[in-house]
């Protein structure tokens, strides 16, 4: 979907399949509204009878006027009330609205909005994002898949072109990001493997010349001691893959951003197996690396000018006469020993050698994000990410790019007292830290290989994906994109 900011003179001289008109329930019409309605819009017609009040949720689809073939009102309730929340209310039912129509170009006539809380150029990133991932269909294991949004071009009026431009641009590459996370995830394990990963990364840098793609085979992370990540991977036949994508968009002397990803492309549990119902849905336990692949095509259409480097730790976790039990031992990457508990905690097990790994970079900071553990979900549900720290700096960036961007998390303790639990007889400590606490332990296991860096590991175990209807969100690929273009501006 293509996006541009224009000066709209008279809007019932431009041309466009819908005219896409946001009207506040006092019943007033912008010069926009007033056009159309006066070249026979019926727009004030519609306000009058009663039938479309404009409340916030209200829709109505017109016949068209001057160069409008149709005209459709979007309702947007009180106008001192249209706040944030109101606003993305309304960018949602433009989606939904415009998709129901045959539409391949709109109109959208919002330059007359005021959002209570927020600048225009918020207004358009997020009109932008909302209309880009409204676009997205799954269709690769479908024989007849839904058909493709009709709607490929969108004008959005603009009294400030260039600035606007910028956001609407930043808004749709945020929006393929997103969607490109829940294509990957929302694919079955059988497709998605590890070496699927592996062939994605290097396709999203072909014919980049600021992306450039590294894989690491399990013969490299054997030299290399990751002894942790390939015990989560010795019972299966899929190979484990280290996917390393670095962008260079920054002057070479930055030091880069680090996005580190868990990347379980299916997680049976391993000799501690999972329940059988809805084991199904752990092929969205690789949501973490789809997140990073996400943020990486953003930030690679945006052409942001910084340094980023997204790794991928891939493998699957399955049981088998060769697979990891419960009580082995296995040393990491840093030489610390693991006792393994529970082998279904096996994302902790390929993001410590990650996170070691990383240090290689002399990062600004790193930021893992992993759907680990059903303790976030219990504790936070689906609405925001469990968010941990070693810096206050970086916890709060991340806060305030998801409120930013609504992929929202909380801020969760990584006290010293939680590490106690991961206490061990026989090893340097254990992969789980018993039935207490259980998102805030894996937090811990994960600062003992984070200390020589800014790092923050992101909890998305409940906000990946939904279960009714199922399929993958996308988050948070909207709160990193949002960090690193923070970070790329300051």
């Amino acid at each position: 979907m293509k996006f541009s900011a224009r000066k709209i003179g008279d809007a019932s001289s431009t041309a466009t399949q819908c005219a896409v008109v946001p009207l506040f329930s006092d019943g007033k019409l912008a010069a926009a509204a007033n056009a159309l309605n006066s070249a026979g819009a019926a727009i004030k017609a519609t306000l009058d009878i009663g039938d479309f009040e404009a409340k916030r949720g209200q829709s109505a689809s017109l016949p068209g006027a001057g160069k409008a073939k149709r005209v459709l009102l979007i309702g947007c309730g009180e106008r001192k009330k249209f706040d944030r929340a109101a606003a993305r209310e309304f960018a949602k039912l433009v989606g939904t609205s415009l998709a129901a129509t045959s539409a391949r170009d709109a109109l959208l006539l919002v330059d007359h909005l005021k959002v209570d809380d927020a600048d225009e150029s918020w207004l358009l990133e997020m009109l932008a994002r909302t209309l880009q991932a409204s676009a997205y269909r799954y269709k690769e294991t479908l024989s007849e898949p839904k058909p493709p949004l009709k709607l490929g071009r969108v004008v959005v009026s603009s009294q400030s072109k260039s600035a606007a431009q910028k956001a609407l641009d930043r808004g749709a590459a945020t929006g393929l990001g997103i969607n490109e996370a829940r294509n990957l995830a929302n694919l079955p394990g059988n497709i998605c493997t590890p070496g699927y990963l592996a062939r994605e990364a290097r396709k999203l840098g072909r014919g980049n010349n600021k992306l450039s793609v590294q894989v690491l085979e399990e013969k490299k992370m054997r030299e290399l001691g990751m002894h942790s990540l390939l015990s989560v991977t010795a019972g299966t036949e899929e190979p484990a893959k280290l996917i390393v994508m670095q962008y260079n968009g920054g002057k070479k002397t930055d030091k880069p951003y680090v996005l580190v990803g868990k990347g379980i492309t299916f997680d049976s549990g391993g000799i501690s197996l999972k329940p059988g119902a809805k084991m199904d849905e752990m092929k969205y336990d690789m949501g973490g690396a789809a997140s990073v692949f996400g943020t990486m095509q953003a930030i690679t259409e945006m052409e942001l000018p910084l340094n980023v480097i997204g790794v991928v730790a891939a493998a699957e976790n399955m049981p088998s006469g060769k697979a990891t039990k419960p009580g082995d031992v296995v040393t990491s990457m840093a030489g610390k020993t693991i006792e393994v508990l529970n082998t279904d905690a096996e994302g902790r097990l390929v993001l410590c050698d990650a996170l070691t790994y990383v240090e290689r970079f002399k990062p600004a900071a790193v930021i893992d994000i992993a759907t680990l553990t059903g303790a976030c979900v219990v504790a936070l549900g689906a609405h925001a990410t469990g968010l941990y720290a070693n810096t206050d700096q970086l916890a709060e960036q991340l806060l305030q790019a998801g409120e930013e961007s609504h992929d929202r998390a909380w801020r969760m303790p990584l006290w010293d007292d939680y590490s106690k639990q991961l206490k061990s007889n026989f090893a340097d400590l254990a992969n789980i830290g018993g039935p207490g606490g259980g998102s805030v332990t894996a937090a811990c296991f994960l600062k003992e290989f984070a200390g020589n860096y800014q790092w923050a590991h992101l909890d998305i175990a409940g906000t990946a994906w939904d279960s009714s209807p199922k399929g993958a969100t996308g988050r948070p690929v909207g709160l990193l994109t949002r960090y690193l273009i923070d970070r790329a501006g300051k």
